[in-house]
């Protein structure tokens, strides 16, 4: 598991580039063309971030008035780091990165939840005869840490009364799981959906898997301290209108992820998986008790500070943005 004194490493890491680019100038300090202003988005997940890859492969941004630069990060927890640090205005981050920022005090806004998904896989190998979740006890897990991947594992675990402290927990980053699965490093692994099919390539006859339903993740937009809320809005209102599009022609929303992705992703891949996204950028009760259930989880399995309850977690909502995007859309009270 992340261990408190690995967790202060990462916090010390956003906090020197937050430093760094500070004498560099912030991107909100920047013009866009003609005259628009500049924001800078920082993405991982390409499928549950698609309103925002469908916007930048459209061009949609202009028509809200904004120069939109989107960069894509191996994690959710990259891209918050971007944030945090100053790289970025907004970011596309799983829900677990976002909780555990919260829990340190760090100026960070969720301004929508943009997509669900729980179609998760426990990946393994056929030699290891891991037939159900209770069969991880005592093996080795690699699981990119500090990621929602990283509480889908603890949600397959509590499936069968365990915890992190029954299993080695190895930490991966996402394609690597694929690797140490082939050579035997680990028993089984979690690992974001886009290295499914690299796994199953990679492991051949020997592949196998066990489907998990228990956990929604949450890809957010969050906010960082340079970003205002009326280019937000008009972001917000740029991704309305990309999941609009993603409704109407979703195999043609499907090819701009890919084409976004710059090899990154297969077109077989998305056209199994975005599908079981469900898209609409919302700021809902189910949203906050899902981040107080989470953070209860966070403080007592990596120890960290924090209020947990849900009137503190709820000041992290910002519904201002998607308000003035689209007031139907906030349901939080």
């Amino acid at each position: 598991m992340l261990r408190p004194r690995a967790v202060a490493a990462v916090l010390l890491t956003a906090l020197l580039s937050t430093v760094a680019t500070a004498c560099a100038g912030s991107p909100s300090d920047k013009a866009g063309s003609g005259g628009r202003p500049a924001v800078s988005i920082a993405a991982s997940d390409h499928l549950g971030g698609a309103p925002v890859y469908v916007a930048q492969e459209r061009g949609l941004w202009s028509a809200q008035g904004v120069d939109a630069t989107v960069t894509t990060h191996p994690t959710g927890r990259d891209a918050l780091n971007a944030v945090l640090g100053g790289q970025a205005q907004l970011g596309v981050v799983g829900d677990l990165p976002a909780v555990t920022a919260a829990l340190g005090g760090r100026e960070l806004r969720i301004v929508a939840d943009l997509s669900r998904f729980s179609d998760w896989r426990l990946l393994t190998r056929g030699d290891r005869s891991i037939t159900g979740f209770a069969a991880l006890k005592g093996r080795k897990v690699g699981v990119p840490q500090g990621t929602n991947v990283e509480y889908a594992l603890s949600r397959m675990l509590a499936s069968a009364q365990l915890t992190a402290a029954d299993v080695t927990v190895v930490n991966l980053a996402p394609n690597q799981v694929p690797s140490a699965l082939a050579r035997g490093d680990i028993d089984a692994g979690v690992t974001f959906p886009g290295f499914y099919d690299a796994t199953r390539t990679a492991l051949g006859g020997d592949y196998a898997e066990l489907p998990f339903t228990g956990y929604t993740a949450r890809t957010l937009l969050v906010a960082g301290p340079k970003a205002d809320k009326e280019t937000t809005a008009a972001v917000l209102r740029t991704v309305l209108g990309a999941q609009r599009e993603i409704t109407a022609d979703p195999a043609g929303a499907r090819k701009a992820v890919v084409t976004q992705s710059k090899g990154t992703l297969q077109a077989g891949y998305v056209d199994v998986f975005q599908p079981r996204y469900t898209y609409g950028a919302a700021l809902s009760p189910e949203l906050l008790a899902q981040l107080e259930e989470e953070a209860g989880w966070a403080k007592a399995a990596q120890g960290l500070p924090g209020a947990a309850d849900r009137a503190s977690l709820q000041r992290y909502l910002d519904p201002a943005p998607l308000t003035a995007a689209d007031a139907s859309a906030v349901t939080v009270r």
